[in-house]
């Protein structure tokens, strides 16, 4: 039995998720603020000053060694991100991103309580899902998702204070009840702050707040040999079955995209596609042959100038 696509990333999001939270502790990536140096991958990671500060180099060798020790890194690491980013979209926000992680547990949590994915969305989804199987709407679930949220939020907010400060200490005072103000400010505001984002607006941080998902996203819109979801229009009479199965005027690929898209439209009102798949996955269980399907390079091109041709119907 091979593994799907969807159980393959929730293993993907579960291990990048543990991987944050554990980076700090075995000083994989860090930058403590009480030593002024960084962790890479278990060593330190020195800009390469202290020789100058204590008049062994000259200005001129500090700052090469600013310019291998630091921009290079980023650069170097930025850009192959981007060429990721410009081969096959956000696919790190999909994929390992653990905020993402996040937003798609509270969706799933918010849609039990409410019906709806997001507290904004104007109707609440079809109680059928793709598969056939329905759900039913319990605001009970409220007792869950907000506990659960704000746990989250929590520990969201002490991760990123070991990312500053020796994870040793932070979880030492906290175990310890021996926080200090700066630590409990930190993770207290932290964690109000959060709290409200993954409740009110974890999808509007996904499309206009987070500068990793937005280069992303301008890397992508860029190449139109990227990868996209495209869509099968000259078969788009066979949606109607999809409508009359989940319900007028809804889509199985509409209802279960975590950002709240419309699949079947043109790459440019995809900007924000995390390509999860989870459309494509919902188009091929509710059709025998799917309409929805990854394509690239010259499909890619075809696809978005039939899109751009007949509109969005």
């Amino acid at each position: 039995m091979t593994m799907g696509t969807q159980q393959l990333r929730l293993w993907t999001q579960i291990g990048f998720f543990v991987l944050f939270v554990v980076a700090p502790v075995f000083d994989l990536l860090r930058y403590d603020l009480t030593r002024g140096h960084a962790y890479l991958l278990g060593f330190e990671w020195r800009l390469g000053l202290d020789d100058y500060f204590a008049g062994k180099i000259t200005g001129t060798q500090a700052s090469i060694n600013i310019l291998l020790h630091l921009f290079l890194p980023i650069f170097a690491g930025a850009g192959l991100f981007l060429a990721a980013a410009w081969r096959w979209g956000r696919l790190y926000c999909g994929w390992l991103c653990p905020h993402f992680s996040v937003v798609e547990t509270i969706n799933a949590l918010m849609r039990r309580a409410t019906g709806k994915q997001s507290l904004w969305d104007k109707k609440p989804l079809p109680a059928t899902n793709p598969d056939g199987s329905t759900f039913r709407v319990d605001p009970r679930w409220w007792i869950v998702t907000l506990p659960l949220t704000v746990a989250f939020a929590l520990l969201w907010a002490i991760v990123l204070l070991t990312y500053l400060l020796p994870p040793a200490e932070v979880y030492g005072n906290l175990f310890a009840g021996t926080l200090t103000r700066n630590q409990a400010t930190f993770i207290g505001v932290g964690t109000i702050v959060l709290t409200l984002e993954f409740i009110f607006a974890r999808h509007l941080f996904c499309r206009f707040g987070c500068a990793v998902g937005v280069f992303q996203s301008v890397a992508w819109m860029a190449n139109r040999d990227a990868m996209v979801v495209g869509f099968q229009r000259p078969r788009a009479a066979d949606c109607a079955t999809c409508y009359a199965a989940s319900g007028p005027g809804y889509a199985a690929c509409e209802g279960v995209c975590p950002m709240r898209l419309r699949p079947r439209v043109p790459k440019h009102q995809m900007f924000t596609c995390t390509q999860c798949a989870q459309c494509v996955d919902a188009c091929s269980t509710v059709q025998k042959e799917t309409l929805l399907e990854w394509v690239d390079r010259e499909e890619a091109r075809t696809n978005e100038a039939r899109m751009s041709l007949t509109g969005k119907k």
